[in-house]
């Protein structure tokens, strides 16, 4: 990634130990700033590359399914813990995080961080750009049949919320889950940027400021909100 001239490299969902792995999920929990940590860390630094990855995050008797972002230099610049949990293993095995928004400045850009199926909540995305993110990263799991996600949804929160959204998905099967990939990078007019197939591969794209920056001007859903109205919604 670094040698094709990425900046910032997103990895799936529980990147580091896989997803679909049972009860391992507890012996192979670490801290945020665990030995992996350390180990990501050192990569990001060598290569002058930031990269988000996905993990399952030890906090005393807590696990939470995780995603941390280290800069270019090797420094944590954030961890988010993942908010909705999808399904009966997710719940079984994860506290859900309590930190809807989580951001920080990344090459003149605000990022933030969902994971997989927070960004199918509107709340959640809605918050982000509220908050001001530029570009939000959501390590995925997503499995078949939910393509539609990657293919439809995550080009209209763009859209909607007027950013861009990468969504980085996992490939192939673990256990009985089959994965979509389809891994994605939606701009802030709704168009795919980039798109991966449904095996192993490296996705270049760039964010554009200034398409950014046009496209907020040019688009008023923000400006029209009448958050006076949406109370009853909580």
């Amino acid at each position: 990634a670094a040698a094709a001239g990425a900046g910032l490299l997103l990895a799936p969902e529980m990147f580091l130990t896989g997803y679909a792995i049972g009860d391992d999920i507890g012996r192979l929990a670490e801290p945020a700033d665990g030995d992996s940590a350390d180990a990501i860390a050192e990569l990001a630094g060598r290569h002058g590359l930031a990269v988000v990855y996905g993990y399952p995050e030890r906090d005393g008797d807590a696990v939470f399914n995780s995603a941390q972002l280290m800069s270019a230099d090797g420094t944590r610049l954030a961890n988010y813990r993942k908010t909705h949990l999808f399904g009966g293993f997710e719940r079984d095995h994860f506290t859900p995080g309590e930190q809807p928004v989580v951001q920080a400045e990344l090459n003149g850009l605000t990022v933030g961080i969902l994971i997989c199926y927070d960004v199918e909540f509107p709340e959640n995305t809605r918050g982000h750009a509220l908050a001001g993110t530029d570009l939000l990263l959501v390590p995925t799991a997503l499995m078949h049949p939910f393509q539609f996600v990657a293919e439809s949804l995550v080009p209209v929160r763009a859209f909607e919320n007027q950013m861009y959204v990468a969504y980085a998905n996992r490939v192939g099967r673990e256990g009985e889950l089959e994965f979509t990939g389809l891994s994605t990078l939606a701009g802030p007019d709704g168009i795919t940027r980039a798109r991966a197939g449904q095996s192993e591969e490296l996705v270049l794209a760039d964010v554009d400021p200034d398409l950014l920056a046009a496209s907020r001007e040019a688009n008023p859903y923000l400006r029209d909100r009448r958050p006076g109205l949406y109370g009853a919604l909580a």
